[in-house]
């Protein structure tokens, strides 16, 4: 009796030896990268079409034979939105899931976090969204971010309003965040430098649906310029009670973020027609594979892409080619193949220098977009223009009064 309960225990060790080992295979034959956005609550919106756009990029990198012959592998946590999120998540990325380095970072409040628990870890960090420039200006050597600092995104607008709008006086509207505070307090410097005249710098609470005070006030100091740092649902708001109140300004500016994305086209209608936004991309501009990227999008998806899934897209390729490059997978390999990056990407050319307080920072140029008969097109610099802008505007006519 007891020769066949051997038998069967050898059987069951060499199952469980040869499942080990098939796992450790299996592990041994993937790269593991953590990934963090917001995938629920008011950032969802951003959050999907930054996972989609990742998706897509590890797709093709592994039909290419993925990294050093291995699989990269995606590990995308949803941070919800909320700094302790993003903590939790990241710190379970590092522990639990043993990945090599962290991707992703949508809004600065969130990023700032997970970069502090990622240099706290030695873990390195490719931020692709997260703009507030402390992200990069504190001092952080494990912390490498693909887009520029908020305090560069309205380098465009700037050249725009010198050159065409030449406008008196600006009010700018702004979410009480990181993101939201650092782009309204760096665009009203940059205001002020050039002799325009700040009538108001207003900031308010994310979430809130009713803007119609502060818009009132507006009315009342009647500015050249209405400047707004928004994510979606506020962009949105603010121009449809614009437009009820019927504000008329030289121009609505967008300070990027909700301004761009489909979405925003959506939920304001036709007040959204004419306002333009400061950009990061356009699928138009001269970088291999822009236009096939959003088309490719636009194909898979069934509705197009902005800035923000081109820079999920781009990172991911960046982060291939890290990881690539790397002699081994310690984070001081890692960093090393970051830190000496210098690859083209369909978001522009990627390479990681210091300037000013920044460390660790890709520098690149940014444009103006328009939204013209519902589509966004880009209108500044003029000679990448897709259309001529279309300045000045008759608001109420545009929008049918």
């Amino acid at each position: 009796m007891r020769k066949p309960n051997m038998l069967i225990g050898f059987a069951l060790l060499v199952f469980v030896c040869f499942s080990f080992g098939a796992s450790f295979s299996m592990a041994a034959d993937t790269v593991k990268v953590g990934i963090v956005l917001p995938l629920t609550g008011p950032q969802a919106k951003f959050g999907e079409i930054e996972k989609i756009s990742f998706d897509m990029a590890l797709d093709e990198i592994n039909a290419a034979g993925g990294i050093q012959g291995k699989t990269l592998e995606l590990i995308i946590e949803d941070d919800t939105g909320r700094p302790e999120v993003g903590r939790s998540v990241v710190e379970k990325l590092i522990t639990k899931d043993k990945v090599v380095m962290i991707g992703g970072g949508y809004s600065s409040s969130v990023t700032y976090a997970v970069a502090g628990v990622c240099q706290q870890n030695r873990m390195p960090f490719l931020v692709n969204t997260g703009s507030a420039d402390k992200i990069t200006a504190s001092g952080w050597d494990y912390i490498f971010r693909l887009n520029p600092p908020v305090s560069e995104y309205a380098s465009a607008i700037e050249s725009l309003l010198g050159q065409v709008i030449k406008p008196k006086s600006i009010a700018i509207l702004h979410e009480n965040s990181l993101f939201g505070t650092k782009g309204a307090n760096s665009f009203a410097k940059r205001c002020k430098k050039s002799g325009y005249k700040v009538a108001l710098k207003q900031g308010y609470e994310h979430g809130g649906i009713d803007f119609k005070p502060v818009l009132i006030r507006v009315k009342q100091l009647n500015p050249d310029i209405i400047y707004m740092v928004s994510y979606i649902m506020d962009a949105s708001l603010l121009m449809k009670q614009s437009k009820e109140l019927k504000l008329t300004p030289k121009m609505f500016i967008g300070g990027a973020a909700g301004f761009t994305l489909p979405e925003f086209v959506q939920n304001a209608g036709v007040a959204s027609e004419k306002v333009i936004s400061a950009t990061l991309w356009h699928q138009v501009l001269p970088y291999p594979g822009a236009m096939d990227y959003y088309d490719k999008f636009v194909a898979r998806f069934k509705k197009p892409t902005e800035y923000h899934g081109a820079e999920a897209y781009a990172a991911c390729y960046v982060i291939a080619d890290v990881l690539d490059r790397a002699p081994s997978f310690t984070n001081i390999d890692i960093k090393k193949a970051l830190s000496e990056t210098d690859i083209m990407t369909i978001f522009g050319p990627v390479r990681f220098v210091s300037y000013g307080k920044m460390k660790n920072q890709n520098r690149l140029p940014t444009y103006v977009v328009q939204w013209i008969d519902g589509k966004l097109e880009l209108v500044w610099p003029a000679r990448l223009a897709t259309k001529k802008l279309e300045y000045p505007v008759d608001w109420l006519k545009t929008w049918g009064y």
